[in-house]
């Protein structure tokens, strides 16, 4: 039986590797596509795969068997669970594959794309542009088809003729950026307030008028300090919440 491949990436040595092994695994797993397979390397691949001891592995497994995304048997091998419930709370220890697993594993949809003026709220990020691409989407969940949340993202030009459009509707922002485009992400800088929705938001999430979201806005750096992207994400009030963890240095 063919095995499910998940992406690689490059281990942040400051963060708990099984962590960072985990929420890798959780956005491969949350962002494939229905023809990939089910069933998962075993856990001396999967090693092998992300550079890590099989104890370190084993943990990353158990995080997301915990959180019910594979399910594991013995002799039989570890499956990823195709009801998986999505739309879990946020938790980021500051690594960027952690955003990128977190938005990962909704229906997405792409309801337009263009070009703008640089708006006035964001000039400070783009002092050298006179407009940027704009990627306007929402997010349902993937099993009740209920809107979560729903993103605008503000990129620079030159990056945007290089977005493949169809990787947008099944990649996060973050990860079309950095996999598919090759753009250097140095940094992301996430600020989330409460709001109160406004007419749009309140229609697009399909809640009361002045109800209370999560608003949401990150910023990707490349590593001169140019902003590369400004994403602005509305969030349901009732469907997220979110946890920073800082560690000491």
């Amino acid at each position: 039986m063919t095995s499910f491949a998940p992406d690689s990436i490059v281990l942040n040595r400051k963060l708990p590797l099984w962590y960072q092994v985990s929420q890798s695994l959780r956005a491969s797993i949350l962002g494939r596509s229905p023809r990939d397979p089910l069933r998962l390397p075993t856990e001396e691949q999967l090693a092998g795969h992300y550079g890590v001891s099989v104890l370190t592995m084993r943990q990353a497994l158990k995080e997301l068997e915990d959180e019910g995304l594979i399910t594991r048997h013995r002799r039989r091998g570890t499956f990823i669970e195709p009801s998986a419930r999505r739309g879990t709370p946020v938790r980021l220890l500051g690594s960027v594959d952690a955003i990128v697993a977190q938005q990962s594993g909704m229906t997405t949809e792409l309801l337009d794309h263009g070009r703008t003026p640089v708006p006035a709220e964001i000039a400070d990020h783009f002092p050298d542009l006179g407009e940027v691409a704009t990627y306007h989407r929402l997010r349902s969940d993937e099993k009740t088809g209920e809107p979560t949340n729903h993103a605008r993202n503000y990129v620079r030009p030159e990056l945007a003729e290089r977005i493949d459009r169809e990787a947008l509707v099944r990649w996060p922002m973050t990860k079309v950026l950095r996999d598919v485009v090759g753009a250097d992400i140095s940094r992301i800088t996430d600020t989330v307030e409460a709001r109160l929705a406004d007419p749009e938001t309140a229609r697009l999430l399909e809640v009361p008028l002045l109800s209370p979201i999560l608003h949401y806005t990150g910023i990707t750096f490349d590593a001169a300090g140019r902003a590369l992207d400004v994403a602005v994400i509305h969030y349901r009030g009732d469907r997220f919440s979110f946890t920073v963890t800082l560690e000491a240095t």
